[in-house]
């Protein structure tokens, strides 16, 4: 059952998971393609496609609804802030890199796209940016999933479970990551 699932669905949700935020699901992928339901070359290949579509498209938003959306979402200000005085002394690095930069991730293409950063340039540093990211994390979760393999030695015996596990462990670092801050959003009610 996993197997087919994996088999069937995985590329789809591998670009839908890395279009929203990606790191978990990449390696998550990664790890299926280590235990030969997915094809490495593909999920780096998906990772990619997923990311750059997410970042461009957070890009063209933030370039044409940033003020407004910003005046209706207070709480993003402080991340574009963020974003802005670095992207003021290390633009090429930033772009390049904000994958890898936790807390601002998702915030970053949105911002830049505020910015006098011009399509182009996002776009070239973008792809640059995310096949290092793809590369790397494909291969990161191909690699822990082969770490796992030695550990255990016949993973094959054990793959529901591992593949629950990371699932369960992805699922508690996504509401440790997001509960927090639904959790402290001001009120709009008055007292």
């Amino acid at each position: 059952m996993l197997e087919s699932l994996l088999v069937h669905y995985g590329y789809p949700i591998l670009i839908l998971g890395t279009f929203l935020e990606g790191e978990t699901v990449m390696v998550l992928a990664g790890v299926g393609a280590q235990m030969g339901y997915l094809s490495l070359k593909l999920v780096i290949l998906f990772g990619f496609s997923g990311t750059v579509l997410g970042d461009q498209i957070y890009f063209s938003l933030g370039r044409r609804y940033g003020k407004a959306f910003l005046t209706r979402k207070p709480s993003w200000q402080v991340h574009t802030d963020r974003v802005f005085t670095i992207l003021e002394h290390h633009q090429n690095l930033l772009i390049v890199g904000f994958r890898f930069l936790y807390g601002i991730r998702t915030v970053t293409p949105f911002a830049i796209g505020m910015s006098q950063v011009s399509y182009l340039r996002f776009t070239i540093l973008n792809l640059i940016g995310a096949g290092i990211w793809a590369i790397g994390i494909g291969l990161a979760g191909y690699y822990f999933g082969h770490a796992v393999e030695v550990v255990l030695g016949n993973i094959k015996q054990y793959e529901i479970e591992v593949m629950a596990t990371l699932l369960v462990i992805s699922v508690i670092i996504w509401l440790l990551h997001f509960y927090p801050r639904r959790r402290n959003r001001p009120s709009n009610t008055a007292k």
